[in-house]
């Protein structure tokens, strides 16, 4: 039984990639059209949309979006292929960490190279790829939910880092999707969301959606995640991930890693939720995760006023860190849940 989200987060509308925009949330809920290739490169840089599926989904969206452009200029069929390889490579760059967004936007040009269509031909491929994308992510993440919830203990409260929720997938979420289908068989289900800073889309985003289905949250500093874990309030952790690596070694939002030891400490289960396009199998380990360094103002500001002496102080803001297979009790993926050891377990779901 799956619980039913209000939320969709990204969607193809005829001309045009209509997505929520997650940076005024909670203070709006609303909707912006992007109807430019550039227009999508940055909104996936400036996190209009945030999370590594739903990332994937907008540089696919992107890449219809340059074909139509492109359809305006090229003259021949040879000039419009090679220029929107061009440029699907360049929506690859947009960031650098979730590998969903690379899988994606290779799921495009794999169809542009094998089309035999004319321009206009190749533009409609691309567009019901992307919706086919769409339609997955929704079905992907009920069956991640699904698998996630056989695990969950009656009543349990579920601590999570970052959003790894509707708004972070095209509309059931990874982690989150494990919270709904748990809490669609058991409405005593809670769950502990950490602010994460410093862009607080634990606070901002993951109560704002739970708040919105009427599952019980409560929000925590995320500074405070091993006083609840030592007096037996948190059951188990879920997270999310942006990249996977072949041995397990896990890159999420910057302070999950934290959360894990904690959890590791307190004999607190330590699952991740991500589809499988989220495992990267062509790194051996997290050390090879490129880690995204993003820009000080969102260490040094918050609503636009400084909490910091703006001068004579050195500020680094990495967006991710890696959590080591070690500290993971689980994978939960759309084909059941991935263990230990998981260079093997791994290698295994790939062959099937």
């Amino acid at each position: 039984m799956n619980f039913q989200s209000k939320i969709k987060t990204i969607e193809w509308v005829d001309t045009y990639s209509k997505m929520v925009d997650q940076t005024v949330i909670p203070y709006e809920y609303k909707f912006v059209n992007i109807t430019s290739g550039d227009e999508m490169f940055e909104a996936i840089r400036n996190m209009v949309v945030r999370g590594a599926p739903a990332i994937g989904i907008a540089g696919a969206h992107g890449v219809i979006l340059y074909a139509q452009e492109l359809e305006k200029i090229c003259l021949t069929k040879d000039d419009f292929v090679a220029k929107l390889i061009e440029k699907a490579e360049y929506m690859k760059t947009s960031r650098p960490t979730a590998v969903n967004l690379m899988w994606a936007v290779e799921k495009q040009i794999e169809i542009i190279k094998a089309s035999n269509a004319d321009i206009k031909g190749i533009i409609e491929e691309l567009k019901q790829n992307g919706i086919k994308l769409e339609n997955e992510d929704i079905e992907i993440n009920k069956k991640i939910g699904d698998f996630g919830a056989e695990i969950v203990p009656k009543g349990a409260t579920i601590l999570t880092h970052c959003n790894a929720g509707a708004l972070a997938t095209v509309g059931y979420g990874t982690a989150l999707g494990v919270v709904r289908s748990a809490f669609a068989k058991d409405n005593s289900i809670k769950v502990f969301a950490d602010e994460t800073r410093p862009r607080q889309q634990g606070a901002r985003i993951t109560t704002f959606e739970l708040a919105m289905d009427g599952i019980p949250v409560t929000l925590i500093t995320d500074g405070m995640c091993s006083y609840f874990m030592k007096k037996g309030m948190i059951n188990m952790v879920v997270v999310g991930a942006d990249r996977i690596a072949a041995n397990g070694d896990t890159a999420n939002k910057i302070g999950t890693y934290t959360v894990a030891i904690a959890a590791k400490y307190h004999n607190i289960p330590f699952y991740v939720a991500a589809p499988l396009s989220t495992i990267d199998v062509s790194i051996k380990s997290g050390d090879e995760i490129p880690i995204e360094e993003r820009s000080h103002d969102e260490v040094t500001l918050i609503n636009g006023k400084p909490i910091c002496p703006l001068k004579g102080v050195n500020i680094i803001n990495p967006g991710f860190d890696v959590t080591p297979n070690e500290l993971i009790t689980g994978i939960i993926t759309e084909r059941g849940i991935i263990r230990p050891d998981y260079k093997q377990s791994i290698k295994e779901v790939f062959k099937n």
